[in-house]
This record gives structure tokens, sequence and C-alpha cells, in this order.
């Protein structure tokens, strides 16, 4: 079963939490991403190892490109 870690981020882009997750597919990890997103978080990111498998909102860069 793949890993997934699954990031939310403020509206600075900042950090505020993340979990990984064993899901059977990407588009459960999706689902997961935001059943588990509170209200605080503005953007998630879906990881798997090193790929980004699905972000929203979609218009900003990944936070593994900010601290790069």
């Amino acid at each position: 079963m793949p890993a997934y870690e699954i990031c939310y981020l403020d509206t600075d882009g900042a950090l505020t939490y993340k979990f990984a997750a064993d899901c059977t597919d990407d588009n459960r990890a999706k689902v997961l991403a935001h059943a588990m997103k509170l209200p605080s978080a503005k953007r998630l990111e879906v990881w798997s190892g090193e790929t980004l498998i699905y972000a929203r909102p979609s218009d900003t860069y990944p936070l593994r490109e900010q601290v790069a």
C-alpha cells in the first residue's frame, strides 16, 4: 500500500501540520486530505515520496519548492 504525506499550510504558506497515511491509491489520499482539513488550513498538498500528487489551490508553489 503506498505511503503518502499530507501537508497543510496557512495563508503565508507556512506548514501548520502534516501527517503520513497509507492509502490504496492517489485518489483515496486526496479524499483523506480533504476530509482531515481544518478550516484554518488554506492550502493542502499530498506527496508520495518526492512527487507532488495533488495540491489545492493549485496556483501556488509547493511547500518543498519554497524551502529548497
